[in-house]
């Protein structure tokens, strides 16, 4: 019996031990494991008392031992002697002479040991991935709407396998821009556009499509936007080929555009590498549509510009031999320009206006 019970407590230690290494390795606290161990032991424990809701588990960390009490209410006429205790048997036995007391009489069950051992270990398992679920939720929360530079794993079926630090995503062929190509253990900057928690922990969705990857890569390449000084107002984009961002300064004494660019181009060289050779325009933001417009269409030079504030509509008159740029390739960078500033455009060469007056 002896040997028996010196096995029970060195098993008991163990555990105590055992909750003090994850603790350590894991950075999950040993009170949230105890707790979760309680919760599932206290569980057990009312479906044998009758799911009545005073049974309390308690833990030694001391000795690893296991004890279950009844926390009962002292009554002058005992209705349900899971819940109360008379006044009588409280003074007899505890000393307690007061109505109303709380008494905790310990109804630890034989075996009892043996039995919570095992429901810890299956109860630390199952809180170990719930922890590290939620640390990784929380992690990668922080970073929607952030650029986090992966590493590609393989390529199957359309997509690219992402590892982005302790998880591994897919970057769809929705999310790709159709010209590029990456080799197995390339690093890559992605865009995450979302992190959702599921039941099988936080499933992130990744982009090198999205605009939000164009802004984070100025935002991160030039110290006027991180100081506050210079604003991205808005971004338009066709993945691969070209975008536009409109930029502000809320200094007068601070190019937008120039600090964007950077000396001798390095600054958003740097962002059009890490794009692949994307081209980009960079235009001045104002809240004058008519010269917002104006700039959004560059390089293209604008004669006239009239706009309808209401219907986001705008006419705008070109000289003849800007048109064809006005309009771009296949008419791309009137797009940009229409996405860039919310208006409809309608572009016309200054004859194409004369034939129609």
């Amino acid at each position: 019996m002896a040997k028996s019970k010196k096995k029970t407590n060195q098993g008991n230690l163990e555990l105590i031990e055992a909750l003090h290494q994850i603790e350590k390795e894991k950075d999950i606290s040993k009170d949230i494991l105890i707790g979760a161990i309680n919760n599932s032991l206290m569980q057990a424990c009312k479906d044998q008392f009758g799911k009545s809701d005073n049974v309390r588990v308690t833990l030694d960390e001391e000795t690893g031992e296991f004890h279950v009490y009844l926390d009962k209410e002292v009554v002058e006429e005992v209705e349900d002697d899971t819940l109360q205790m008379s006044i009588v048997e409280a003074e007899a036995k505890y000393d307690v002479k007061e109505l109303g007391a709380i008494v905790s009489v310990e109804v630890t069950p034989k075996n009892f040991g043996r039995i919570a051992a095992q429901k810890a270990k299956q109860t630390v398992v199952q809180t170990i991935r719930e922890e590290e679920r939620k640390v990784l939720l929380d992690q990668y929360s922080t970073k929607e709407k952030d650029i986090v530079t992966g590493t590609i794993q393989r390529y199957s079926g359309g997509t690219y396998m992402v590892n982005i630090g302790k998880i591994d995503t897919i970057l769809t062929a929705a999310e790709q821009v159709p010209t590029e190509r990456f080799r197995a253990h390339e690093k890559v900057k992605v865009y995450i556009t979302e992190v959702k928690e599921t039941s099988r922990g936080p499933r992130i969705t990744i982009s090198r499509t999205h605009p939000g990857l164009v802004r984070r890569l100025f935002e991160m390449e030039v110290a006027e936007i991180q100081d506050g000084v210079v604003e991205i107002m808005n971004v338009s984009r066709e993945p691969g080929s070209r975008s536009k961002i409109a930029v502000y300064s809320s200094d007068e004494n601070v190019d937008a555009v120039g600090a964007c660019v950077g000396v001798n181009g390095v600054r958003v060289n740097s962002v059009v590498e890490e794009l692949r050779g994307e081209k980009i325009d960079i235009i001045e933001w104002s809240e004058d549509p008519v010269v917002f417009i104006e700039h959004a269409l560059s390089p293209s030079r604008v004669v006239s510009v009239e706009v309808n504030v209401e219907e986001k509509t705008a006419n705008v008159v070109v000289p003849d031999y800007q048109l064809s740029l006005a309009i771009g390739k296949e008419g791309q960078n009137a797009r940009l320009a229409a996405k860039l500033t919310g208006y409809k455009i309608d572009i016309k060469s200054e004859t194409q206006l004369l034939d129609l007056i």
